[in-house]
């Protein structure tokens, strides 16, 4: 009976949204069925019902902390998944609003296109937030890759290796330019860059 209500809660509110012409939010515009969005509201409310209403007519001010979001199964295991909270949140700390869940899961889900996609892996890459990847971000990126099990200097080796193939102007560091052309030759991105639900 809850399930029922708040699944028209939820459709009544974006009705309503949508004839008063405000612009949609982004979790308004994802690439999921309402049914799959339904189950990611309850997902979302798994990690913290004390704090999630059932009933989002009224839009609540709800956050959830990064620590609830980092222990998703989906995320746990992945060594970057205080970069991808980071990202997709909106203040950059890891805590996440609905909105927020349901952007990250429709950009790593598998309907998300090859563009998206890039455009928040070199985000989530960009450690420094300075719109590009540099050697630096790098460095982390391949230390989180291989669970700190290379050497530094094998580390600063696939680094150079890495720019030398994919620095397209010859700056040293990687745009987001040179990360797309990077991504195109790399046919298993769009296989790994994502989370079922």
């Amino acid at each position: 009976m809850c399930s029922r209500i708040w699944a028209f809660s939820f459709a009544f509110f974006f009705f309503l949204r949508a004839q008063s012409g405000q612009r949609p939010a982004p979790g308004d515009c994802t690439f999921f069925t309402r049914k799959e969005i339904l189950r990611l509201f309850y997902r979302y409310r798994d990690l913290a019902p004390q704090l999630v209403p059932l009933d989002y007519t009224d839009k609540p001010a709800v956050t959830l902390p990064y620590e609830l979001i980092a222990s998703m199964p989906e995320l746990k295991d992945n060594p970057f998944r205080q970069r991808i909270a980071e990202v997709f949140s909106e203040h950059g700390d890891g805590n996440m609003t609905l909105d927020n869940f349901l952007d990250m899961f429709s950009v790593l889900s598998e309907m998300a296109p090859r563009d998206l996609k890039a455009y928040y892996a070199f985000k989530i890459y960009d450690f420094n937030n300075d719109d590009y990847i540099c050697k630096s971000d790098l460095e982390k990126t391949v230390n989180k890759l291989t669970r700190n099990e290379l050497t530094p200097e094998e580390v600063s080796l696939v680094c150079e290796k890495v720019i030398y193939e994919a620095d397209v102007d010859n700056d040293g560091k990687l745009s987001l330019e040179d990360f797309q052309h990077m991504i195109i030759r790399a046919p298993d991105f769009l296989s790994t860059f994502h989370i079922r639900i």
